[in-house]
């Protein structure tokens, strides 16, 4: 389904990279050190990063470096460590221009219900990969993937990313993993996302990244076909979504006990 993708019959898919890219050191560096522990632990990886930040809580937040200067370096990096990429897109007239850049294109949670942006999305040929949106059930996507296939584009995935709990908390039901698997389709699960703290006081948005093993290996227990984490090298100064990322250095180690427990869930 996604070109380029190494180690695809032995393991989970990782979606996995910076909230947005921030520069060209910074997302190789992330980017070379993720290709690395995937080779050691045979993970499919694909390299995640947001060339533009739409949705911000305040006005004055950051949103990028710029769309084509970020979606290069997206190229780019796909392009040194052959494997693919996945960015966001956020309206049906930026789609033909990121699948030229990247592998797959992701719609995301607050847009899944955005017809024209999902068809515009199909219609590039690229993978579809459509977040739940926080206020939908898990059966309510069967209708964003089927237009998706409707628009003649098969290759679809649908991401899990939690649910709206009061005004500025969310909660994952792991039911709805199972119950998207019907469509068809690979299911991932957004540890980092599903742990955000939204609509804080100070515009800031917060989170719980303690948390994140916990989700994943839940994840892992009820079948999830990949994880979906954002990681940085000191969350604290990142430029986006700081509060639930994982710290770069802790990945290996969180990857390595996800891989040993799909091996016992293969099992069962």
């Amino acid at each position: 389904m996604i070109p380029k993708l190494k180690h695809s019959n032995k393991n989970f898919l990782l979606l996995a990279g910076p909230c947005v890219i921030e520069g060209e050191a910074m997302a190789f560096d992330i980017a070379e050190k993720i290709v690395a522990i995937c080779d050691r632990l045979e993970i499919p990886f694909v390299f995640k990063g947001s060339y533009r930040k739409a949705n911000r809580s305040r006005i004055d937040s950051f949103t990028g470096i710029g769309d084509e200067k970020a979606l290069e370096i997206l190229k780019a990096v796909g392009e040194k460590y052959n494997i693919p990429t996945v960015t966001d897109i956020h309206s049906a007239s930026e789609a033909e221009l990121a699948a030229r850049y990247v592998d797959v294109l992701q719609i995301p949670a607050f847009l899944c219900r955005q017809t024209d942006l999902l068809v515009a999305a199909a219609e590039t040929g690229k993978v579809v990969n459509i977040k739940k949106g926080q206020f939908l059930s898990a059966e309510s996507m069967q209708f964003a993937v089927g237009k998706v296939r409707d628009a003649g584009n098969n290759n679809v995935m649908l991401t899990e990313r939690g649910t709206t709990f009061g005004y500025q908390d969310l909660v994952v039901d792991y039911r709805g993993i199972p119950v998207m698997k019907e469509n068809q389709c690979p299911v991932i699960m957004d540890i980092t996302h599903s742990l955000q703290q939204p609509n804080q006081t100070s515009g800031v948005t917060g989170g719980k990244p303690e948390l994140i093993e916990t989700i994943a290996k839940a994840a892992m227990a009820v079948g999830a076909d990949g994880i979906f984490i954002e990681t940085h090298p000191n969350p604290a100064v990142a430029k986006s979504d700081g509060a639930n990322m994982l710290k770069l250095d802790l990945l290996e180690n969180l990857l390595t006990k996800l891989v040993k427990l799909k091996q016992v869930v293969d099992q069962l």
